[in-house]
């Protein structure tokens, strides 16, 4: 990853925006104007030797007009308080952030969809991510149980410590927001990234990762910045494949693989950090379903909707013929699947059958 940019370099940035967009402009009789790319899968490319959706050139400018007034107004006091947090070394939630608007006075955040809105649009503005803002999310990066030291710091004596993702029990290691310092020590030989916190604590129950010396990750739906770039670098520097273990559905395969993959058009100013180019997806497939006889649920119309939309915009679906074929052939069978429903053949048919013969064809596994 590129050197992160200093507390120092980020407050610098922020009073020259300040100045020169708005300031300055208004000091000459001219209108201030924000610019920042156009954040959505319109403003994005897929080239599979950079392996991450990547920004085109469009770009969108928040004026100061009647109509824009407030947003403008939430925009320079969110520069300001992002100004004053990484001055101070200090961090902000994004719930948090919210809550101080309320000291804002029409200026104020209606609700919390709204302050991250603008938070996004700061952070494409300044082109990097949010943490460095001081702006932290509110969830959890992921869980880890398997094959994994962690080579972490104590953030008092700055000591080395080493935690082994071996010893957690029946429980497993959380990832903090920030990964960026972890360092790794591992001779697992792949990592397995896991939908749902119900099949990683199966996994973990039956200690699966002893079974196949692999490292087992949750996900719990949408992947978090913090839980792809930590996948990102145990990935990168340790040499290990990864592979996707997600429900047959088009959230599952448009949102959950598609992001942790290659990212997403909302977040495209920091893609190239946020994503895994390496991952595979295992499963489940619509066709795992047909060679397991797996139970269904009908598609709705929002799935169908869903589908319709991942063919027709999604540059990493349109690249891929594989996905194009899968991505049709749940739009004709009409139905859905959950990891969950392996369970029809025994609580542990998933340990015992699905994926070791899944695991034997990994050449097989779409991209």
């Amino acid at each position: 990853m590129k050197k992160k940019s200093s507390n120092v370099d980020v407050a610098k940035k922020l009073v020259s925006l300040a100045k020169d967009d708005v300031y300055i402009r208004i000091k000459n009789k001219k209108q201030p104007e924000l610019h920042m790319p156009l954040r959505a899968l319109s403003n994005v490319k897929y080239d599979p030797k950079d392996g991450f959706f990547e920004l085109l050139g469009k770009m969108k400018e928040r004026t100061l007009t009647a109509s824009t007034i407030k947003t403008f107004a939430q925009t320079l006091r969110m520069m300001a308080h992002a100004k004053l947090v990484v001055e101070s070394d200090d961090i902000t939630t994004k719930r948090e952030m919210y809550y101080i608007s309320k000291n804002w006075a029409e200026a104020a955040f209606k609700e919390q969809p709204e302050s991250d809105t603008v938070m996004e649009d700061l952070e494409a503005m300044m082109m990097i991510n949010r943490e460095q803002l001081g702006f932290i999310p509110e969830e959890k990066g992921g869980e880890i149980a398997g094959k994994l030291i962690v080579v972490d710091k104590d953030p008092d004596t700055g000591k080395v410590i080493k935690i082994d993702c071996t010893k957690f029990g029946s429980g497993a290691y959380s990832i903090p927001i920030s990964v960026e310092h972890l360092k790794f020590e591992t001779n697992a030989k792949f990592i397995m990234a896991v939908e749902t916190a119900g099949m990683f604590q199966r996994l973990v129950k039956h200690n699966y990762w002893k079974k196949t010396n692999c490292i087992l990750i949750s996900m719990g739906g949408v992947p978090t910045r913090a839980l792809r770039r930590f996948i990102r670098r145990l990935s990168d520097e340790k040499k290990l494949p990864v592979y996707v273990f997600v429900d047959n559905d088009p959230y599952g395969i448009g949102s959950i693989y598609r992001t942790l993959k290659v990212g997403s058009g909302n977040a495209a100013h920091i893609n190239e950090f946020f994503c895994v180019p390496k991952a595979r997806f295992l499963g489940v497939t619509p066709q795992d379903v047909v060679d397991y006889k797996l139970p269904t649920h009908p598609l709705k119309e929002i799935d169908l909707k869903k589908i319709k939309d991942l063919l027709k915009n999604d540059p990493f679906i349109m690249h891929h013929e594989e996905w194009q074929k899968a991505l049709k052939q749940m739009q004709q069978m009409k139905v859905r699947s959950e990891q969950q429903s392996l369970a029809k053949w025994g609580l542990n048919f998933v340990i015992e059958t699905y994926l070791p013969e899944k695991l034997k064809h990994p050449e097989k596994f779409l991209p």
